[in-house]
């Protein structure tokens, strides 16, 4: 891995490449989340690469979402697990939520190998390694899940999510909650909150802050997010 000094003004977004790059060659992360992770970046850079105020109003709200769930799971695929394995357990354990691994790219090192980087982090139990059921209307290896986890969840967190799961989720009944950078993506508009942030502000973030108990509207709160990256871009476009 390559050591990037952290004086280096990109520091954090070499950083991520880095990790996942490393993921990769671990066996955790597929390739085709190297494509994913490289559209998000372009999307944060559009909002100045921080936490802004809808991203922060989306996070407060999932939160109370999950800590109010009968059975709150957050999904974890390859980039999650390369980016944030030690938050993401930390965020289960405070919203008393379960782990579940679901890959798109599917196979049963990758499943083993994220669950043991999970396990390394301090999670307990890892579900999805022997899935039991299947999403209906998906007819990839996405549906699969564990009846305990993501089957009989109510509430479940989809970071970097596949839209078409996304949707399959809500047809189920679920509350489904995503974390992603692109505010027009089917994730995005199918979710019921849609956290427009990076995964590695995003998670910490709901470790750290209090629920927001007052009403969210997402579509709402997307348009804002939306008009916010315009309204920047029109005022960097001024100062060149």
């Amino acid at each position: 891995m390559t050591e990037i000094p952290k004086s280096h003004p990109r520091y954090l977004s070499l950083k991520m490449r880095e990790d996942l790059v490393n993921g990769v060659e671990e066996g955790i992360t597929s390739k085709a989340g190297l494509i994913a992770h490289g559209r998000g970046e372009m999307f944060d850079y559009l909002m100045g690469e921080e936490s802004i105020e809808m991203a922060k109003l989306a996070e407060r709200k999932a939160i109370k979402e999950m800590i109010d769930a009968d059975n709150p799971v957050i999904s974890i695929n390859g980039n999650v697990a390369a980016l944030v394995p030690e938050e993401i357990v930390e965020l289960g354990k405070r919203l008393d939520a379960k782990l579940e691994v679901n890959l798109f790219h599917r196979t049963e090192e990758r499943i083993n190998k994220i669950k043991e980087s999970l396990e390394n982090n301090g999670a307990e139990r890892v579900y999805g390694l022997d899935p039991e059921e299947e999403i209906p209307g998906l007819e990839h290896k996405r549906a699969l899940c564990s009846h305990e986890g993501i089957y009989t969840s109510d509430v479940v967190l989809v970071p970097l999510e596949d839209g078409d799961r996304a949707q399959a989720l809500k047809d189920m009944g679920k509350k489904v909650i995503t974390i992603d950078l692109n505010p027009l993506s089917r994730t995005s508009q199918a979710a019921d909150i849609t956290i427009v942030d990076n995964v590695i502000r995003a998670v910490p973030n709901m470790i750290e802050f209090e629920p927001l108990y007052e009403d969210f509207d997402n579509e709402e709160n997307l348009k804002r997010t939306l008009l916010f990256m315009a309204e920047r871009l029109k005022s960097l476009s001024e100062e060149i």
